[in-house]
């Protein structure tokens, strides 16, 4: 029997139910209606959850503001704790969480395990961090005097997160704000609530053995759209992160507005990378595979726009033709698979829209069609295409969550920068050059635009410690790490005088 033979006899169904039970999902939380709970491996229905109700959800959040009431108090070090025993939690469970993630998502066995590791990375940041709430001391022009700010904890953190990265990005906020003195309150995606119970039941493993977590730290929403709107629109939530397209931050961010709460909003992305004349095109091969087909191009990093200079596009395009044909497009569970499905149908009818749209602008495509023969009717399997396009226009201009890359010639870098620059979106960001003075520009102010901006390495792939997150029509957030943490806290700005007068600011005098 070959390899994939066994793993479809094996039945996704079962590696689901048996991964949850050895996590310690209860059964309780596998109901048999409510809300499906899929795999786009097959596309089979694993079970139903039970949804949270909005009268639930409302209890919810407020166990989690009667939560922040003790957990404020409870010393940061402390506090760090908690976040400690979760990283012991996840390392033992990397390889299970890893591969339910890969069977609700699709990603490649390397990719579920990585964003495990993700998850493990980011509380060991928060650890250290829980001892690093760092105020300043401010100098004074009154004498006597000492100014200093420091920082309290917010509030309720709410946290939408996107099927794409079903755990990860919960965690890179869930750790900073448990540090920080927050409850989380967490709406997961709807396409992908099993990771989500698994998730919860490992943070019940780690508040079992830190002994005195509060009821209400950390609450799940299982369900729709709506419940995502009863947490932007309740005012016991300081803060809301919410990942997911720029549609939905259009209708998140007013919402938050109107109640002046904060909004860590991480959204679409359209990313490029410019191929220079000096690059190293053996590099950025192998970047630029990754980059735009992992994943099966359904991340927020992923790259989508490439530009190559004139000069160097004959001898490299040709070579990313030969890699797109090679890449193993197939069962994500198999060890030698680089392209798991797309999420669903609704995701592929798009991707097709989206070439239509590139034939029709006189591009030339190269790949993308589905194959059959792998996981059943219901399940989404494409070839990653490359789109030749006689310029940036149509869908080029914007995202399509699929592994479709757009290549397009450029002569001169102000006019790569340009083209570059000349989409809503502002996430992530590249150029493969071995030119100092086009690596320094790319990174200037008149460079990339994106809050991301790497050199000689792809636009995907971003690492915990620094702040991640865009601008523009990206949401203009950040997560994980740098100063990231301050989102989640308070500012006040103290003065104190230690003198007998009392010299006011400005020199202004009010003698009574």
């Amino acid at each position: 029997m070959t390899e994939s033979a066994t793993l479809q006899s094996a039945g996704v169904r079962d590696e689901a139910f048996a991964i949850l039970a050895r996590l310690g999902v209860p059964e309780r939380a596998l109901a048999g209606a409510g809300l499906a709970a899929s795999s786009p491996i097959t596309g089979e229905v694993i079970t139903h959850v039970g949804a949270t109700s909005p009268a639930q959800a409302s209890v919810a959040i407020g166990r989690a503001a009667s939560a922040f009431n003790s957990w404020r108090s409870v010393p940061a070090p402390r506090r760090g704790e908690f976040v400690r025993l979760l990283a012991e939690e996840l390392r033992t469970a990397k390889d299970d969480l890893g591969l339910l993630v890969t069977l609700e998502t699709g990603k490649i066995l390397s990719e579920g395990r990585g964003e495990v590791q993700e998850m493990i990375d980011i509380c060991d940041f928060a650890v250290g961090l829980s001892r690093q709430l760092y105020g300043r001391t401010i100098a004074t022009e009154r004498a006597n005097h000492r100014m200093m700010e420091t920082w309290h904890p917010l509030g309720v953190c709410g946290v939408i997160s996107a099927f794409n990265f079903p755990v990860a990005v919960w965690s890179w906020n869930a750790a900073l704000a448990f540090v920080c003195g927050d409850p989380v309150v967490w709406k997961p995606s709807e396409k992908t609530p099993l990771t989500a119970l698994a998730t919860q039941a490992l943070l019940e493993r780690a508040a079992h053995r830190f002994g005195d977590v509060p009821a209400g730290l950390f609450e799940l929403l299982i369900g729709d759209r709506e419940l995502g709107e009863i947490l932007v629109d309740d005012r016991r939530v300081a803060v809301v992160s919410a990942t997911g397209s720029t549609a939905m931050g259009r209708a998140v961010g007013p919402r938050l507005a109107a109640r002046f709460a904060r909004a860590i909003l991480e959204l679409g992305g359209n990313n490029a990378a410019i191929v220079a004349r000096s690059a190293d095109l053996d590099l950025a091969v192998r970047a630029i595979a990754f980059a735009a087909m992992g994943t099966a191009g359904q991340r927020c990093t992923t790259l989508r726009r490439l530009f190559v200079h004139d000069s160097v596009y004959d001898r490299l395009v040709p070579r990313l033709k030969q890699v797109y044909a090679s890449a193993k497009v197939g069962d994500p569970r198999l060890a030698d698979t680089l392209i798991g499905p797309l999420i669903d149908a609704r995701a592929f009818d798009g991707m097709q829209r989206a070439l239509a749209e590139v034939r029709d602008a006189g591009g030339v495509v190269h790949g993308g069609n589905r194959i059959d023969g792998i996981g059943g009717d219901r399940a989404f399997y494409v070839c990653p295409v490359l789109c030749e396009m006689p310029d940036q226009v149509g869908p080029v201009l914007r995202e399509t969550f699929a592994p479709i890359l757009y290549v397009m010639r450029y002569r001169e870098l102000d006019e790569a920068i340009r083209l570059h620059n000349a989409v809503g979106a502002g996430l992530s960001s590249c150029i493969f050059t071995l030119d100092m003075r086009e690596a320094e520009r790319f990174l200037s102010t008149t460079g990339s635009d994106c809050g991301i901006a790497n050199v000689n390495i792809g636009p995907s792939g971003a690492e915990i410690g620094g702040a991640f997150g865009g601008e523009k029509e990206t949401g203009g957030g950040r997560e994980a790490g740098s100063d990231a943490w301050k989102a989640y806290m308070r500012r006040a700005t103290n003065t104190i005088n230690f003198g007998t007068e009392l010299p006011l600011a400005q020199g202004v005098r009010f003698d009574v």
